[in-house]
């Protein structure tokens, strides 16, 4: 019996950073074929233009056409700017499309909260109200029976995965929650911008959204659900002068002074058993971004203060495949039916 044809997959905002990674990991998908990439300002280009090293994707860039993307697509992962994603997606569901978003316009239960902090009125919240929150890590199943994903956000991924058996299993007192996170600049996106400079950013870290990231209501969300009341996170990110990669060190001050490393360590391999790119580090050992890099992994460190009572999450990521096309990738392969690591990298290039 012959093999299956591929599924045919479109991406609409291919040309940024997000775009061109999930180029690159879908080229390498066993069950998938690339049929169309969109993008406004792109269009009428030939990709290899864009990205001459990928000069084997011999595509053209097309204007958004809901109607030829529809015809075309099974899948559509859109890779757009914040609050035109919403503007889209209504329209290929409708025609039958599986729709991953990688923006953060389904990451909500609450479009209230949406439009507080990214601003503009919404019309779509019946659809909105189907969508799934894209981290199988802890909504597995219901990825798999989607037909909308909102992934989440790099810094988002990260600090859940550090942060979530701790609200589960009612481990820290939830108003101690502290996340202080370090970002690699591709996290910014592939646009002209001051601060990404590299005269701007060599040689220096700097803090930034202090008190008033859009990640943080992203992650109360998700924190709020685990622990099964409202829960409100501190939450400062930094941009660092490197390319990829994000370190997140969350501390919350434990309910139980009685517990320590090695209990933890018990917990959270539990936790994430049936989670293969969730990797819990030895006793004593604590992640770098490098591990992580170009994988779909995340690793975790942990650890015990017992002189201050608070245990301390030290989460590694590649902030662009499993902190966005990657970790779509995976959705896609649970809605699919497929095996979950499929077509995804799992052994970095070090050093």
């Amino acid at each position: 019996m012959s093999e299956s044809a591929p599924v045919p997959i479109g991406i609409v905002g291919a040309s940024g950073y997000g775009g061109v990674q999930l180029v690159k990991l879908l080229q390498d998908h066993l069950k998938v074929e690339i049929v169309y990439l969109g993008g406004e300002s792109s269009a009428g280009k030939p990709f290899s233009s864009i990205y001459p090293h990928l000069n084997s994707v011999d595509l053209m860039v097309e204007p958004i056409d809901l109607d030829l993307i529809a015809s075309k697509c099974e899948i559509v992962f859109l890779s757009l700017p914040n609050g035109l994603a919403w503007k889209i997606a209504p329209t290929l569901l409708e025609k039958g499309c599986k729709v991953l978003d990688l923006s953060a316009d389904y990451r909500f239960a609450n479009l209230e909260t949406y439009q507080s902090w990214y601003g503009g009125e919404r019309t779509d919240k019946k659809i909105a109200a189907t969508a799934v929150y894209g981290l199988p890590e802890l909504y597995r199943g219901r990825i798999a029976n989607a037909q909308l994903v909102g992934c989440p956000g790099c810094f988002v991924t990260a600090s859940l995965l550090a942060l979530s058996p701790l609200f589960k299993q009612g481990l820290i007192v939830p108003e101690t929650a502290i996340i202080d996170a370090k970002t690699g600049t591709s996290g910014g996106g592939r646009k002209g911008s001051i601060h990404l400079l590299l005269a701007e950013v060599d040689n220096s870290i700097g803090a930034y959204g202090v008190g008033n990231h859009r990640h943080t209501p992203e992650i109360e969300q998700i924190c709020s659900d685990l622990a099964g009341h409202d829960v409100k996170v501190q939450f400062t990110p930094h941009l660092t002068p490197m390319v990829r990669g994000i370190l997140a060190t969350v501390y919350g001050t434990l309910r139980d002074p009685g517990l320590v490393r090695e209990d933890l360590l018990t917990i959270y391999k539990a936790f994430y058993r049936n989670s293969a790119w969730v990797k819990v580090l030895p006793s004593g050992t604590y992640p770098q971004t490098k591990w992580a890099g170009g994988t779909n992994l995340c690793y975790l460190g942990i650890e015990v203060d017992q002189r201050t009572n608070r245990v301390i999450i030290i989460s590694a990521i590649d902030n662009l495949i499993k902190g966005q096309a990657g970790q779509a990738v995976q959705c896609m392969n649970l809605m699919m039916g497929w095996e979950e690591t499929l077509g995804l990298p799992q052994l970095s290039f070090y050093p």
